[in-house]
């Protein structure tokens, strides 16, 4: 590791504090501090109320509260650009809406709202912290969903042009309350039913705004237009909206598509030599969370929603079409085996052991499953090469795609840390702070967080760097991850020791939309 003692920070941190200062609230001390930009050097981090105060070497404020940060690791605090946490950051529990999972692996702020499911009554949104204080803080995005559900509910066709109209207007409309940009999630019916120009159209109203789009591209594997055309359906659609694009959770999924990395990476740095801003997240697991229905029935039987699909499953003409189409979704994603259902009475179980248990085919049993409840599952799609490929380019930054029942909500900054770090040695540990903090600000705009400097947030991690590692599993989602000490959230202590201390500091955070572009 190298590691220095920067004159210029020391400098300017002593012309900072003046003489005689009063007291800081927090210093944290003698840990090797990695600002998010700087190499790292062994110093501290003084807090004065939500701010950061100073940062340096040698440090000598008097102080309130002294961290001893010996042999540990202090960081930003860790912002997670894919989530679907907008439930538990709205729930009415207080112990829900500190978010635990994140906290203890260092999260300080995420992003909702996405795979297209942003609701656009973002002031309600975003308001919520200041009624429900909340453990992180949080930006969400608007969404293709609830804003094509509103027109056109759940039916494959395209807007009328006043529809058109309409469904523009609601994406402006949450830009101008503080969206972070538009969000699509292409593979999952209803949005899969929306064409490219109607993205585009929907996507330029964000793009006006100063937002990003943000998608779940229409097809990560075979299904339909194949990862490669998926990849350049976005890619045009920031072209011709006018905006940045971030590709979500990028991977190449299923057996059809699997060593395809470096192709779909030359693709992207192409476009980006041609002047677009592209860059992409990624969680490190091999295996996605989805639905059992969203893995493997096909778009056409979606058409109308679930009541549609269920008469759909009950039409003898519909059925022998269902089922070979379902059938080769299957053999996409890998086979019956690797789909593992993660709730319900049969979570634990892979599907091709419960069709055994059942005494049916899998497809079969999936069908039975589906017309209780769509149930989610972990599906082992992703080979460790194609995730290696994605994680050493330098756009490529953290997140977790936080959902139920998947370990990933639990453990995937500190899975990276020591399975991709210091066990893998895939990219060093500056890389993964820098992908996991300033990277991230920087990409969606998040003003003053994501670096240890004076004057910004004072969101920081301090973690064991011989502890820090996920414990969370497939078979044991929940379990938080260990090794992070402390973790401070706008000036407050969220983590103590190892241990969450209860306080609610996050905030809700709001884009600033383009001047002149909102009445």
């Amino acid at each position: 590791m190298n590691i220095r003692r920067p004159a210029l920070l020391a400098a300017a941190a002593f012309l900072t504090l003046g003489a005689g200062p009063a007291p800081v609230d927090l210093l944290i001390r003698g840990g090797t501090v990695f600002t998010g930009s700087d190499a790292p050097f062994v110093g501290d981090v003084a807090v004065s109320g939500d701010r950061i105060y100073a940062v340096g070497p040698g440090l000598s404020p008097p102080a309130r509260r002294i961290i001893d940060a010996s042999g540990m690791i202090v960081t930003p605090g860790f912002i997670d650009p894919h989530t679907h946490a907008g439930d538990q950051l709205a729930s009415k529990k207080a112990k829900v809406r500190l978010i635990p999972g994140f906290l203890m692996q260092g999260v300080t702020t995420a992003f909702i709202g996405n795979d297209g499911r942003g609701d656009p009554d973002v002031r309600s949104t975003l308001g919520r912290a200041a009624r429900r204080p909340v453990g992180i803080n949080y930006a969400t995005y608007v969404g293709l969903e609830p804003v094509r559900k509103r027109l056109i509910g759940e039916e494959d066709r395209p807007p009328s042009a006043a529809e058109l109209i309409r469904m523009k207007s609601l994406v402006a409309k949450a830009m101008c309350q503080g969206a972070l940009g538009f969000s699509t999630g292409l593979f999952y019916a209803p949005q899969s039913f929306a064409k490219t120009d109607e993205v585009i159209a929907l996507a330029r109203e964000a793009a006006l705004r100063g937002g990003v789009y943000d998608s779940h591209i229409r097809d990560e594997s075979s299904y339909t237009i194949g990862l490669a055309g998926a990849v350049d359906e976005a890619i045009s659609v920031g072209r011709e909206a006018g905006m940045p694009v971030n590709i979500s959770h990028i991977k190449a999924l299923g057996v059809d598509v699997q060593g395809q990395a470096p192709a779909i990476i030359a693709r992207i740095e192409a476009a980006q030599r041609a002047g677009q801003k592209i860059t992409a997240d990624q969680y490190p697991w091999s295996a996605s969370g989805t639905s059992l229905v969203a893995s493997l029935v096909p778009i056409w039987a979606q058409d109308g929603g679930r009541p549609a699909l269920l008469k759909r499953l009950d039409d003898a003409a519909s059925l022998p079409r269902l089922r070979t189409e379902m059938a080769e979704n299957m053999r996409r994603r890998g086979g019956a085996d690797s789909l593992l259902i993660t709730e319900g009475d049969y979570k634990g179980n892979n599907l091709a052991e419960i069709a055994k248990a059942r005494g049916e085919d899998p497809i079969a049993a999936a069908i039975a499953l589906f017309r209780v409840k769509d149930l989610a599952v972990a599906s082992f799609n992703q080979t460790e090469g194609d995730i290696a490929a994605f994680m050493r380019r330098p756009w490529v930054m953290t997140s977790s795609d936080a959902s139920t029942g998947h370990p990933r909500a639990y453990g995937s900054f500190a899975r990276k840390y020591a399975e991709y770090v210091v066990s893998k040695k895939v990219i060093n540990l500056r890389d993964f702070i820098e992908r996991s903090t300033s990277l991230t600000a920087d990409t969606f705009g998040i003003a003053s967080r994501g670096r240890l400097k004076a004057g910004s947030f004072a969101d920081i991690v301090i973690f064991d760097p011989a502890r820090y590692a996920a414990q969370s599993t497939y078979e044991q989602p929940k379990l938080l991850a260990a090794g992070v000490r402390t973790v401070v959230v706008n000036g407050k202590v969220a983590v103590d020791n190892g241990a969450l201390t209860g306080t609610a500091a996050g905030r809700s955070i709001a884009h600033i939309p383009t001047r002149g572009t909102c009445r």
